[in-house]
């Protein structure tokens, strides 16, 4: 029997997702009706606010000021059609991205793709874990290594309520939190010294040599999320199920644009303030190249109470971002290997590597820049076989991409792919 043949006979018909209350086989479908169609794409969102996108943010605003605003802003429009893409694919065929890439592909290459998504999905762990743990020093002075275990322990009562009470729930939390770090890291821009000028010229795209392509390059791995594409595809298959072709499906594709314009649009919001905020406060002063001098920094420049909402939405940023990225490598491992691992399980085993990377001192916001190179790579191999199979019209029917839409996602694709080339030159060359 072929790979493909064991993948079919593992997902046999356009089922549910196991254990997620999503419609399957005999199973009556939600018939949701308005703002109700919202919500996938919000817990999807929280990957785009992560602790690595505040790491690479304040980087890029402090060294560069407002150089790499235009980075910000094309990529979260990049994003918008990324997510729409990969919550489209479970809409129309009632699977996730990782399934239909467990179909098609043979044993070995499918192995392969398997361990590089799970290298992202680990970054992304580390740098959430992080996140949290600096968040709980910066406000109750913790160990580096105690935030993380408490993070990690948080994040688990946070998916064991996933299981529990399922997925509006669990949205709502997450939707909550995604609510709480965008007052935390948009309140200093109203204390703020912000330059008109300064701030529009930063919308011109440009570089200024070899560490601005890095840092753009980071920002662009914090921005559209690998992790994110996989899990969105899932999010909204559990959420819909297989919509049915028709005026339903139409309703539902409509809520589903605007429900990831929506959430983007928040998402992208609260990058543009970090940046901003770092830019109009941070330049010149000492020590802000870490996380916690950026914050003390924040602090002295804006005032304590800014400084301790910094910390706030830090800390929720992490909260969340760490339970989402779980939920999105078990995702991946069960749609490649056809495996499931209970996501607390899971939870253990993912929280190991970076309490041991703050046990031995490693440096926590360069390892939050750092994951953010790592997630860059890993951009492309999700979306080039997410723009292929929606605009295959064996997989999506009449719901397949028009050919604005392929040409605008194969630019995108193309675009990524090129800045994580000229990446991989300029590491090799030691010029970054």
């Amino acid at each position: 029997m072929t790979d493909t043949a064991a993948a079919r006979r593992a997902h046999p018909g356009r089922s549910g997702h196991a254990g997620s209350g999503a419609p399957g086989p005999g199973r009556p479908r939600r018939r949701a009706a308005g703002p109700s169609l919202l919500g996938p794409a919000f817990v999807a969102a929280i990957a785009y606010v992560d602790p690595g996108n505040v790491a690479a943010n304040l980087t890029a605003g402090a060294q560069y000021g407002y150089l790499l605003l235009w980075v910000l802003v094309a990529a979260n429009a990049s994003a918008v059609v990324v997510q729409y893409l990969s919550a489209k694919l479970g809409v129309v065929t009632g699977r996730s991205l990782p399934e239909h890439l467990g179909l098609r592909m043979r044993r070995t290459p499918r192995l392969l793709f398997w361990v590089q998504a799970e290298v992202v999905a680990a970054a992304t762990d580390v740098a959430e874990v992080i996140g949290g743990a600096l968040a709980l020093h910066l406000l109750f002075g913790l160990p580096l290594v105690v935030g993380g275990v408490l993070t990690g322990v948080v994040s688990m009562a946070i998916l064991l309520l996933h299981s529990r009470r399922g997925t509006r729930t669990f949205e709502a939390v997450v939707t909550t939190m995604l609510a709480v770090l965008t007052v935390g890291f948009c309140a200093g821009l109203l204390s703020a010294q912000v330059s008109p000028g300064e701030l529009v010229s930063g919308l011109v795209p440009r570089f200024e040599g070899a560490q601005s392509v890095l840092l753009a390059a980071s920002m662009l791995g914090a921005t559209v999320m690998p992790h994110a594409v996989y899990l969105h595809s899932a999010l909204a298959r559990d959420r819909h199920g297989d919509v049915p072709a028709g005026p339903e499906r139409r309703r539902v594709l409509v809520a589903t644009r605007w429900d990831v314009a929506l959430a983007l649009v928040v998402a992208g919001g609260v990058n543009v303030c970090m940046l901003v905020l770092a830019a109009a406060t941070l330049p010149g002063v000492a020590g802000t190249d870490t996380i916690p001098g950026a914050q003390a920094a924040i602090e002295a420049n804006v005032g304590p109470v800014v400084g301790v909402l910094f910390a706030v939405g830090l800390l929720a940023s992490g909260l969340a971002s760490t339970s989402v990225g779980c939920m999105a490598g078990a995702e991946i491992m069960h749609g490649l290997l056809h495996v499931r691992v209970p996501l607390v399980v899971r939870r253990l085993v993912t929280l190991l590597p970076a309490v041991v990377l703050l046990a031995v001192g490693a440096d926590p916001t360069m390892l939050l820049v750092l994951s953010q190179v790592v997630l860059s790579f890993g951009i492309a191999f999700a979306i080039v076989p997410l723009v292929v199979y929606t605009s295959r019209r064996s997989v999506m029917g009449a719901d397949a991409n028009a050919m604005t839409t392929r040409v605008v996602a194969g630019v995108i694709a193309l675009v990524i792919v090129a800045l994580n080339v000229a990446l991989v030159v300029l590491t090799l060359t030691g010029a970054a």
